[in-house]
């Protein structure tokens, strides 16, 4: 028979991620105010879902989708730091390893996945918004990483 034991420390640092999520968001929105097109990244997503065009789609819809991914994107973080560490060891080398691999899924998902679901962009514009948001999320890792694996390395 399977038994399993896990410390209460991973559970904490799940919930620790949505924290850290958080914070790296409103660090990102930092930067999404100063850059062209910055803002428009949640407001694809909103026009996404409601089938319309992202200059016209709903605000409030584009902020709630940016935080909740936000916030979800904390605990995939701290997943992938407790995958890495089973490979490569704990430490910083797991941190990096899991900003290795976050940070593509995050630009892949939105470059490949949302973005072109979207409706009535220019190929100029696409190309500022896919650097925009390559910018965002690299901000957004610079910020959660220290803080997931600080806090990892406490556990």
């Amino acid at each position: 028979m399977l038994q399993v034991a896990a410390s209460p420390s991973v559970p904490l640092l799940f919930l620790l991620g949505i924290g850290a999520g958080v914070v790296a968001t409103l660090a990102m929105d930092v930067v999404m105010a100063r850059l062209d097109e910055g803002e428009t990244p949640p407001q694809i997503a909103s026009g996404v879902l409601t089938g319309t065009d992202p200059d016209r789609a709903p605000a409030r819809l584009a902020s709630v989708v940016h935080y909740v991914a936000g916030m979800l994107t904390g605990p995939l973080f701290v997943w992938l730091v407790l995958t890495a560490s089973v490979l490569l060891g704990s430490g910083p080398t797991a941190v990096v390893a899991a900003v290795a691999v976050c940070y593509p899924l995050m630009v892949g998902f939105f470059a490949l996945v949302v973005l072109p679901r979207s409706q009535g962009l220019s190929r100029q514009r696409l190309s500022a918004i896919r650097r925009a948001w390559s910018i965002e999320a690299a901000v957004y890792l610079l910020v959660l990483a220290p803080i997931v694996g600080g806090v990892a390395s406490v556990f």
